[in-house]
């Protein structure tokens, strides 16, 4: 048996973002309640920015009956020996809420026990509901929490109304002190507050005539739809961000998208000064006409009126006022141009100093980095020479913070990076210049592009290591899920931009070279945070990862390569059996010390030892051009290894003939650590 099952739960205004995160976890939550309880059912989930809502079509009246099994103690403890129960008897029968002579006796292994089996008969679903739901809500996590009134339980926003109703029945509840009626709110612009309902269905008619679009998916839909509507109309084309759809399906109830327009003075402004303006600050969408910015705008309103006019214009006026603003502190900043004396008055952290102690830091690396890779440095920058380069660099690190100074960021702080990219532009700076100032930070995220060029890269990389290398020197590393500097991030970037432009970078070498002039720390600790970054950067088989770390290389590219190497050569058909004759090859020789091997041909007894070494001699004499073409080369050697293994005994008495052969088989063993320790691969 099963009936319709309706929940509200009415709240205060939701704050959108906190709710969106955890969005996704909300019906998984409620499944695995009702699940808890025998009461599965598909339900359909609503939310607005003033309820939440469950329905289900079909709802079990109770919980289905289920049996239970007791088992006891065996039957020669249960009773003594002249057949009464004893304690253990009496105290299984209590358990199982009947008499010692209700229960069973059966066998289990050599022994009989004593045995009871009822059945348990499922409660009532309106008994469980106010519990399921109250479970249900107190899961739910959104960060931050409030409490209200006298409560001691918090929620993220007060709750103001509730329904639970089975058909056309509500069940008696009351939960964070709300008691269940048939009532909910109307949009707030509708002239009924109040809405009563006497089942679902009326429900669902009542929410709709009360202004309210309940199901999020047909908000998003005629949001959509009307967006393209306006496009046609206006000849614009909408940029429809996805995160600030979400946002406005979130708040509103009965959306409704509206066109408005600016002065066309401001779009002597940033683009991305506009952009932030609008969506940042007033969930606008920007619109682009011929493939740029225009001064129209999207909005999308949630009041309940015919007079859109007077709304369009109030938003025209909001917007006007903003971004007269971002003009004004544009004019501002591009009269002052650009210092980074005022650096010195903003602390960076305590114990390392300045924001401009760090750009000092920064040019010291960005000169290492620089010499090191002036080569393709230089092939990049074809018309500048080596010493005017390394000039552009050093001014390029000392002044890439200075917009940190500026009234923009300070309104804007997202905006940092990008607005001295367009203040070293209008002051006509080297494009170079201002196009590192725009990338410094790249990547900032696991999605992010990387540095455009060489030069960007290095500025990039001057800013992650020192922000590593600063942090590490006064113990502010990472713990758990804390990362509060982003280092994390950091280092994944270091690496991604390394392998993107194919750079030397010895992790024990270099970060040595280049930490030297900070406080000292534990150089195993950094270089181990980056071991931890390579295996999600690389994202191949874990073992084959620590299989090349195994083997002691820590340049990065060479270590990408020769994972990728070995993952693309562990994928072919005859990988499995090749790897078991070296895995064998690498357990024979563990305890052997591979720095000085020698290899005597005169204690040579059968000839597949000859025909080993000389296959071997002529692996070594190879040039290859890549990893792939050393490890077909290694793997080549299976034949001859098995041949080896097959007619000739490796640990015989004659100790000398024994460490030749043992010699030979450690040879091959260390031609493969030269790539990777193959007995640490597993699949």
């Amino acid at each position: 048996m099963s009936k319709t099952l309706l929940i509200e739960v009415g709240i205060e205004e939701l704050p959108a973002i906190p709710f969106l995160k955890e969005l996704p976890n909300i019906e998984e939550k409620w499944q695995k309640i009702l699940n808890s309880y025998g009461l599965d059912s598909e339900a359909e989930f609503y939310y607005t920015p003033r309820r939440v809502v469950l329905f289900h079509k079909e709802f079990p009246l109770k919980q289905k009956a289920k049996e239970e099994e007791f088992f006891g103690a065996p039957v020669e403890i249960a009773f003594d020996s002249l057949g009464e129960p004893t304690a253990a008897a009496n105290s299984f029968a209590k358990k199982c809420g009947v008499e010692v002579g209700e229960l069973l006796r059966v066998k289990k292994g050599e022994k009989e026990i004593l045995y009871f089996k009822k059945e348990i008969l499922g409660k009532e679903s309106k008994e469980l509901l106010p519990t399921m739901l109250n479970e249900w809500l107190k899961s739910l996590n959104f960060g931050k929490s409030m409490r209200w009134g006298s409560l001691n339980e918090a929620f993220i926003r007060p709750i103001r109304s509730l329904i639970i109703m089975q058909d056309d029945k509500i069940i008696p509840s009351a939960i964070f002190g709300v008691k269940a009626k048939n009532m909910t709110f109307a949009h707030r612009s509708h002239n009924e507050k109040e809405l009563i309902f006497q089942n679902s269905k009326e429900y669902f008619k009542k929410i709709e005539e009360g202004g309210i679009i309940l199901n999020q998916a047909k908000r998003e839909e005629k949001i959509l739809n009307q967006m393209s509507e306006l496009e046609k109309k206006y000849e614009i084309k909408i940029e429809k961000d996805r995160n600030l759809l979400n946002e406005i399906v979130a708040i509103t109830e009965y959306p409704t998208a509206l066109h408005g327009e600016f002065d066309e003075k401001f779009l002597q402004l940033p683009p991305e000064v506009i952009i932030t303006s609008m969506k940042e600050h007033q969930r606008y969408f920007p619109v682009f006409k011929d493939g740029k910015l225009s001064n129209h705008f999207i909005f999308v309103s949630n009041a309940l009126t015919k007079n859109q006019d007077l709304i369009i214009s109030g938003n025209e006026r909001v917007l006007r006022a903003r971004l007269e603003d971002a003009l004004f502190f544009w004019e501002n900043d591009l009269a002052k141009g650009l210092s980074n004396e005022g650096l010195k008055n903003i602390l960076y952290l305590e114990g390392i100093g300045s924001i401009y102690d760090k750009t000092l830091k920064e040019q010291k690396i960005a000169k290492e980095l620089s010499l090191k890779y002036i080569d393709p440095l230089l092939k990049e920058n074809g018309e500048i020479g080596q010493d005017e380069l390394l000039e552009l660099m050093q001014r390029t690190v000392g002044l890439c913070k200075s917009d940190l100074l500026s009234e923009m960021v300070n309104e804007f702080p997202e905006l940092q990076g990008l607005m001295g990219y367009y203040y070293a532009k209008m002051s006509n700076q080297n494009p170079i210049l201002a196009k590192a100032f725009k990338e410094q930070y790249l990547p900032d995220s696991e999605d992010s592009q990387l540095p455009s060029s060489l030069f960007s890269a290095i500025v990039a990389l001057s800013n992650k290591l020192d922000s590593l290398f600063a942090l590490f020197s006064i113990e502010k590393i990472p713990t758990g899920t804390k990362d509060p500097f982003a280092l994390r991030r950091a280092a994944t970037g270091i690496i991604k931009i390394i392998l993107s432009f194919n750079l030397s970078f010895d992790l024990k070498k270099d970060l040595k070279l280049l930490s030297k002039e900070y406080k000292e720390f534990d150089l195993i600790k950094l270089e181990n945070f980056f071991i931890e970054r390579v295996y999600g950067v690389l994202k191949a088989n874990p073992s084959i990862i620590n299989a090349v770390l195994q083997s002691g290389e820590r340049d990065l590219v060479k270590i990408a390569k020769k994972v990728k190497a070995l993952e693309n050569l562990s994928k072919s058909e005859d990988f499995k059996s090749g790897f078991t004759t070296f895995k064998r090859v690498a357990n024979i020789v563990k305890d052997i010390n591979l720095e000085n091997l020698t290899v005597n041909e005169e204690f040579f007894k059968e000839k597949e030892e000859g025909e080993l070494l000389n296959r071997l001699k002529a692996h070594q004499s190879t040039k290859f051009s890549n990893y792939e073409e050393i490890l077909n080369s290694l793997f080549s050697l299976k034949e001859p290894i098995d041949s080896f293994f097959d007619s000739v005994m490796v640990n015989v008495e004659d100790k000398k003939i024994a460490s030749n052969r043992q010699n030979l088989i450690a040879s091959i063993y260390k031609e493969f650590l030269e790539i990777a320790d193959i007995k640490m691969i597993s699949f």
